[in-house]
């Protein structure tokens, strides 16, 4: 079985101390995180529990939310590992183990260390299936806070958080880092006027005619024994449809009485946050069962598969939560070294959402926020050493694993463009070798290579393995009134890396505040391009105007040069209808020929010469031309 480090929101304090939490949205769940982080860094795995591979598991349990006491049986298969006498499960010593079962025989067993040994009547042989059931009861400790009893506007609520290792407090299971269940069911009997809550489908509800029912529900996703949840107490349900035909499916809320239209209001925003997801990254990874809300007594989130449980519903929590159902359950970060895949992509869809909701004048600022949170400092590399891997601080550092985290998916964007950036990521989670399992730092890099077929190893190296960032230095010379010659150039903040290769946009406006874009394919410093352009008066030069490179204290200086000694590029007709030819002068040897929009967003590699146009939308492109001297940059008009 490969590790696992499932990395999660959750709240660790009751609601007066997460309204302590810092402004900034991510900083709530960056808190929980780092906290649940600690946690894990000091537990120590039952080495008791690794000679088997729990395959299935149904629980039983019986709750009175008005009660702290838990009632249950839990039927496990499993395989083995090697030839077994013995089974042992986590389980608190506190519950009370009241029969064994394997198949119709009673067999013995005993309690301690919170730890469940069994003695198997029939041994189970390497590779072959077992199956017990444990019947158990008590009164769960409240050490870990993962089976909690509480009270929302005078009505009772039990609920579970087991994050990071809980679960053993109220039900017997697997703790280890080192397995998942690959499906359960969940029968959850209840007193006939409460809501009973699980991960998965509900298939049922029966009463017994006493007072009491049953809900029944199944997951069929492998997960952790420590991201199964329940929760029971009157909730109104609140259901929303999902996803895109055939794979339509239900996101399911379930709401205090007392807040429910305000919960209501502020939940019509998880459909779109949903649908630009799935726009960009795939289908919904758990779109054959639900997703969706429930409520419960701390102020932050926990993205239990298919159920997040959640204090509030602001839209950034609810984006982060969702946004960690691609990245963290159905991919998880293998390593804490790797940590930036979970919260760097988790942070970046965020960021989309501000994109996408609010505005690209918005997603600019959100950029900017996030760089000038990064270049607060000169250092840090995003991939952690072992060392620091071994620190929950650095581990969920916010202005590294989160901001910088977060920037570095935009600039991979930046780089790559839409299509084969977002092509690359849904490649990368739908790897059968990945998917609902463990990635680290160079699959990611493989996929985006494979999609785009671009050599990210300078990229990675710089931007992600090592620390700092650039300074750009623009000197622009004004050759004639179609072209500029500039001088591109670039400091770096820490002596790990010595120069970023990297795409930059330069923002170019004229005196009545008419503004052109060129981008700038910045491979070696002091390097010199050749720029034509369409602005009569050129009295300012932007660079990175969008916010799309992590950088800082930029330079540009402009002055009037000397005319060209030979002819110009030129492209005809332009303004182009239909077709646009190339002209070169004589001698020139042109390279390659692509053609961007005004953002910096490639359109379209190594065209033709001449090109048909027809297909392009109307708009302003334009056209980088790499020969053997200079790198050229034309407007070119669409009509």
């Amino acid at each position: 079985m490969k590790n696992i480090f499932l990395i999660v929101v959750f709240c660790l304090f009751a609601n007066r101390l997460c309204a302590q939490i810092p402004a900034p949205a991510y900083s709530e769940y960056r808190f929980y995180e780092q906290l649940a982080a600690e946690k894990r860094l000091a537990f120590v795995p039952n080495p008791n529990t690794y000679n088997y591979d729990v395959t299935y598991q149904k629980l039983e349990i019986q709750i009175d939310p008005s009660q702290y006491y838990i009632n249950g049986a839990v039927t496990t298969q499993f395989v083995a590992q090697e030839d077994m006498q013995t089974i042992v499960f986590d389980l608190s010593h506190q519950l009370q183990v009241t029969a064994v079962w394997q198949e119709n025989q009673l067999l013995s067993y005993t309690q301690g260390n919170n730890e469940l040994r069994i003695d198997l009547n029939e041994g189970v042989l390497t590779g072959a299936m077992g199956e017990v059931k444990v019947n158990y009861e008590g009164v769960p400790p409240t050490d870990n806070e993962a089976f909690v009893q509480s009270y929302h506007n005078n009505s009772p609520i039990v609920w579970t958080l087991s994050e990071p290792f809980g679960a053993k407090d109220w039900w017997p299971c697997k703790q280890s880092l080192n397995d998942k269940v690959d499906s359960i069911d969940i029968y959850l009997k209840t007193p006939q006027a409460m809501v009973a809550v699980a991960n998965g489908m509900e298939q049922s509800q029966t009463a017994d005619g006493n007072g009491w029912k049953t809900t029944h529900f199944k997951h069929q996703y492998p997960i952790p024994a420590y991201l199964v949840a329940i929760a029971v107490t009157n909730y109104e349900v609140f259901e929303q449809t999902a996803g895109t035909s055939p794979y339509t499916f239900p996101i399911i809320n379930y709401l205090y009485p007392e807040n429910y239209q305000s919960a209501v209001n502020q939940l019509a925003v998880t459909l779109p946050i949903m649908n630009l997801f799935e726009n960009l990254f795939g289908t919904y990874p758990f779109h054959q069962e639900k997703y969706g809300h429930a409520q419960f007594g701390w102020g932050g989130g926990m993205e239990h598969t298919t159920v997040s449980f959640m204090g509030s519903f602001s839209r950034g929590l609810i984006a982060h939560e969702l946004a960690h159902h691609w990245f963290g359950n159905k991919v998880t970060c293998g390593t804490w070294q790797d940590i930036w895949i979970n919260e760097g992509f988790a942070e970046y869809m965020a960021g989309l959402v501000v994109a996408h909701l609010d505005g690209d004048d918005a997603f600019v600022n959100w950029k900017k926020q996030k760089y000038n949170s990064i270049t607060s400092a000169t250092w840090g590399n995003l991939y952690l050493t072992e060392e620091q891997a071994l620190d929950s601080n650095r581990i969920f550092n916010g202005r590294l694993t989160y901001n910088k985290g977060s920037m570095v998916v935009h600039m991979l964007r930046y780089v790559l463009g839409d299509e084969d950036f977002y092509q690359g990521m849904k490649q990368f989670l739908n790897d059968p070798e990945l998917a609902y399992g463990y990635a680290v730092t160079e699959q990611v890099k493989n996929h985006l290579e494979a999609a785009s077929g671009k050599d990210l190893a300078s990229f990675f190296n710089q931007w992600i393995y090592s620390e700092g960032y650039p300074s750009y230095q623009v000197a622009a010379e004004i050759i004639s009134p179609s072209q500029i010659k500039i001088v591109l150039s670039q400091t770096t903040s820490h002596p790990s890396v010595s120069f970023f290769q990297m795409p930059v946009t330069l923002q170019l406006k004229g005196s009545n505040g008419e503004t052109e874009l060129i981008v700038l394919e910045h491979t070696e410093n002091d390097q010199e391009f050749m720029v034509g352009v369409s602005l009569l008066d050129v009295q300012s030069i932007e660079v990175d105007p969008f916010a799309d490179i992590i950088t800082k204290d930029n330079k540009v200086s402009i002055q009037e040069g000397v005319a060209l000694q030979s002819g110009e590029i030129e492209v005809f007709p332009n303004p182009t209808a239909d077709t646009f030819q190339v002209v070169f002068p004589k001698d020139m040897e042109v390279l390659s020929m692509d053609l961007y929009d005004t953002k910096g967003k490639l359109i379209r590699k190594n065209i033709n010469n001449p090109y048909h146009s027809s297909e392009l939308s109307s708009g302003v492109y334009v056209l980088r031309i790499e020969t053997e001297e200079q790198i050229y940059h034309k407007k070119v008009v669409k009509n």
